[in-house]
């Protein structure tokens, strides 16, 4: 009698390494299913860094990861913009949404939204965020538009998409961008 508490000491001990080796294994087949296809460097008009994107691909999702520092509190837009330019001031090269299917701006739109729109970047008192959005197609189909001819702009505006202002959310301006660059 006096072994047997030990011996289901040592059985739970062994179930809990089992566990623990299961858990590790699926959060490395995680790591290895998902996959970064781009990543961009966002910069302030002033050159000044503004954070950075990173696309995804896990499977039959495509993601953006953002993360971005230096930035007023509050709602942003973010979107992705159809050229792969980031001449400041304004950042205007960048031309409009990504939106190859003609769609209306905005998920709140009938019709939208853009392949180019995301949520908004929630910026916390810090002037930081951190975020991950599914991108609404297809990997195969986005990548396709993503890294066209002319390349895509990652763009954070100064003001908070409406999701459903034809063509940009109401946004505002763009304060800072960042070109994506296929990864190898």
């Amino acid at each position: 009698m006096s072994f047997r508490f030990p011996m289901i000491l040592l059985g739970a001990t062994a179930l809990s390494a089992c566990s623990t080796i299961d858990n590790l294994a699926d959060d490395v087949a995680d790591e290895l299913a998902t996959q970064q296809v781009g990543t961009a460097s966002l910069s302030f008009a002033n050159g000044q860094p503004a954070g950075s994107a990173r696309l995804l691909s896990n499977g039959d999702q495509l993601s953006m990861a953002v993360t971005v520092t230096g930035v007023e509190p509050g709602p942003h837009g973010f979107h992705l913009h159809t050229t792969g330019s980031c001449r400041a001031p304004d950042f205007t090269s960048a031309g409009g949404h990504l939106n190859p299917y003609d769609r209306n701006h905005g998920r709140l739109s009938p019709g939208g939204p853009h392949l180019g729109d995301m949520p908004n970047l929630q910026v916390g008192a810090s002037g930081s965020a951190s975020a991950t959005f599914d991108v609404s197609d297809t990997p195969e189909r986005a990548l396709e538009e993503i890294f066209d001819a002319d390349g895509t702009a990652v763009v954070v505006h100064a003001g908070a998409d409406d999701y459903r202002t034809d063509p940009a959310g109401d946004a505002g301006s763009r304060i800072a961008c960042g070109v994506l660059q296929r990864s190898s």
